[in-house]
């Protein structure tokens, strides 16, 4: 029998692109041959992007796996003043032109030996259902963020009908949800960003409603997420739909893998390796946003008052840091433009990690056994936020945009790396990161979750080309 062969379709943002390249290693080394395409719209990291996945492909090349790598043009020809930071751009590309040369590719491995008959796409496409329908392709939906977040947009009707999104009723603004299936309870402050919008008819409201109705028609649905750390919703979701909790997907949880890391990083281990033992926090808020110019300066002072050990990723063209502020902080602090986030860490002196709460960068902190102080920003941030805080209590939560104070900063700050607050969340932090390595472990739930999608998929597969057969044998 010929391997099977994925089209997998990712996004061109970091906290999407790498987790596709590492799951599609893992799906590589079960047999597959994946091709991972992604439609280059400008944003900020796209070059970075694609110039790690030629370094994959290289790698996976090495490791005897069959991935391949396809930079698609944006059709759109957007102008470069367009390529900095700009999200509806990105979210009007994926929109409006992903689908045609998406097609135009799918049309090209369908001609190859052997041709592609698994749609696999990241969740935040608005094409995938009706491509797999067109061309009679398996359609696996990868969702990159946990089950809670996609149980929130599985679930948006609900939200509309008991006036929690989308509605004049004021009053249910300040009353908890409670009617989720699978989410005992959730403060509206909590709920994904986008849902607490008062106009619902944007940009990437419009994307995203259309992303999750392309999504109810999928084959299978794989989430970066791990059965332990969110069982109720999970249990939920299965009952709606073919729902596998596979994560973390990097590869064994190490530093390195295939899938690499952004351009222009900055090594520190030889700064860490003159710190004591879980005396540093490492500060970043990601790739994608940043907090307000008031927000960043509190945050600022407040690390700078805290007197902590520190290191911070600040991307260049990103809200500059106070006057005075690296001066202030010389011996005991380091600004870099970016940084290995795993290298990091792994690094025995971190003992803290202030975040943004993507989920990538809470399923590393969680493997790597580092408490979180979190400062949630936008879209999935803040339910991530919950459930780091109030669920799993392995982190501590900062006041919301535009609340924050230096104040609370220093006092949550020395709180998480020395006081009785960090012992606790160290404390659940050990038992999370004991789980989340298990699931991946042989015999763990996700390891079996990730085998029981393969042997289903290979079966679909099969009942599909036996159904193929028969029909054509009909035809003489």
């Amino acid at each position: 029998m010929a391997k099977p062969h994925a089209l997998f379709a990712t996004v061109s943002l970091a906290g999407h692109f790498f987790p596709a390249v590492d799951l599609s290693a893992k799906l590589a080394a079960k047999g597959f041959i994946v091709t991972v395409a992604t439609l280059d719209s400008g944003g900020s990291f796209s070059p970075d992007l694609f110039a790690a996945a030629a370094v994959a492909s290289a790698a996976a090349r090495s490791q005897g796996l069959d991935i391949r790598f396809q930079s698609l043009k944006d059709i759109a020809n957007l102008p470069a003043a367009h390529r900095s930071w700009n999200h509806d751009t990105a979210i009007y590309a994926m929109l409006h032109h992903a689908f045609a040369p998406m097609e135009e590719l799918l049309q090209k491995l369908l001609r190859e030996d052997p041709p592609v008959t698994v749609l696999i796409a990241d969740t935040f496409n608005t094409w995938p259902s009706a491509m797999a329908k067109k061309y009679d392709l398996i359609h696996v939906s990868f969702w990159t963020q946990p089950a809670l977040v996609f149980s929130l947009h599985y679930h948006k009707d609900l939200l509309i009908s008991n006036g929690h999104f989308a509605s004049p009723d004021r009053n249910r603004k300040d009353t908890a949800v409670r009617y989720i299936p699978g989410i005992p309870e959730i403060q509206p402050h909590e709920l994904a960003s986008i849902y607490q919008d008062k106009d619902a008819s944007s940009l990437v409201h419009k994307f995203t409603f259309k992303c999750f109705d392309e999504l109810r028609g999928a084959d299978f649905v794989l989430a970066n997420t791990v059965e332990e750390l969110e069982a109720e919703a999970i249990s939920a979701l299965r009952r709606e739909m073919p729902f596998y909790a596979i994560g973390p997907v990097f590869p064994d949880g190490l530093t390195g893998g295939i899938s690499g890391s952004m351009a222009a990083i900055q090594d520190c281990s030889d700064w860490l390796d003159t710190m004591p033992a879980a005396s540093v926090l490492y500060v970043s808020f990601g790739s994608a946003f940043h907090p307000g110019e008031r927000d960043f300066r509190e945050m600022a002072h407040g690390v700078l008052n805290s007197k902590v050990n520190f290191l911070w990723a600040l991307p260049p063209d990103t809200v500059p840091l106070p006057d005075g502020f690296v001066a202030a902080c010389q011996g005991r602090g380091m600004v870099v433009p970016w940084c290995d986030q795993k290298e990091v860490l792994l690094h025995p002196a971190v003992g803290g990690f202030l975040t943004h709460c993507g989920w990538n960068s809470t399923l590393e902190s969680v493997w790597f056994g580092v408490p979180m102080l979190c400062f949630p920003l936008a879209f999935d941030q803040p339910p991530n936020c919950k459930l780091v805080s109030k669920d799993l209590k392995i982190g501590v939560r900062l006041g919301g945009s535009g609340e924050v104070n230096r104040d609370e900063v220093y006092d949550k700050i020395e709180g998480l790396m020395g006081g009785e607050v960090g012992a606790a969340v160290r404390m659940e932090m050990e038992k999370v990161q004991k789980a989340a390595r298990a699931a991946v472990a042989l015999n763990g739930s996700s390891s079996r979750n990730m085998d029981k999608f393969i042997d289903d998929l290979l079966k679909h597969l099969s009942e599909k080309n036996i159904r193929s057969t028969s029909e054509a044998r009909c035809m003489f």
